[in-house]
């Protein structure tokens, strides 16, 4: 794949807890400017990045973040909230508590009610595989299709680790047809980029790949 393809499925990614507007408008941006599938940026910035992008690229934010550990009451609200302030896409934490007690049937409905809410908007699951047995992390596979979101994801990028190939290979092989596989947390090449696309994930969360091409003069990538 060339570098063009490669950007079009990246998340360009700023969650940090210090996170500026100034920052978040840099991020938009690189996002215009390098074709990015969308942004993904913390629920306080959407209003305004919505209204900065005016249309140019997708707005990603984030639910129950990082933990997860919100009542499905909240999460919802801030669904809602994020929606109305105009975001296109929604990456929900579940509640990894529970699916080590194994209370398939409470995330399953989480994932249901935030996917109504959604609509049409895509919805992607972050499940946190770095904290999950394999058996945990087959059983999210099974509940993500049948919730009917669209995107299963590896991690937050804020816990103990992130995306690995041997997660997506599994991901891929457990996901039913029309759900799409997100790889995020510690992508730091375009070789890796690629590697992760080609074992089966579409969108990448990722703000390295951008940085490279700005700040790397050596690397002979060319946009």
């Amino acid at each position: 794949m060339n570098t063009k393809e490669i950007l079009s499925k990246v998340d360009h990614t700023l969650l940090s807890q210090s996170a500026t507007w100034n920052e978040i408008k840099v991020i938009c941006d690189d996002a215009v400017k390098y074709e990015t599938a969308s942004v993904c940026i913390p629920p306080a910035f959407v209003k305004q990045a919505r209204e900065y992008l005016d249309g140019r690229v997708a707005v990603c934010t984030v639910i129950g973040f990082p933990n997860g550990y919100q009542t499905t009451a909240v999460k919802c609200f801030e669904t809602t909230d994020a929606i109305e302030n105009g975001a296109d896409e929604i990456d929900m934490v579940i509640n990894v508590g529970s699916l080590k007690e194994k209370n398939y049937s409470d995330i399953l409905n989480e994932i249901k009610k935030i996917k109504e809410i959604c609509g049409k908007r895509i919805l992607k699951v972050i499940i946190e595989a770095c904290l999950l047995s394999e058996e945990e992390k087959i059983k999210m596979c099974e509940l993500v299709t049948e919730a009917g979101a669209d995107y299963i994801k590896t991690s937050t990028g804020f816990s103990t680790g992130g995306a690995t190939f041997e997660d997506i290979a599994l991901f891929a092989k457990h996901v039913r047809k029309g759900v799409k596989i997100k790889a995020a947390g510690g992508i730091k090449s375009f070789d890796d980029a690629e590697k992760f696309i080609s074992l089966g994930a579409d969108r990448l969360g990722t703000s390295r790949l951008v940085a490279i091409i700005k700040n790397d003069t050596d690397n002979n990538i060319k946009y």
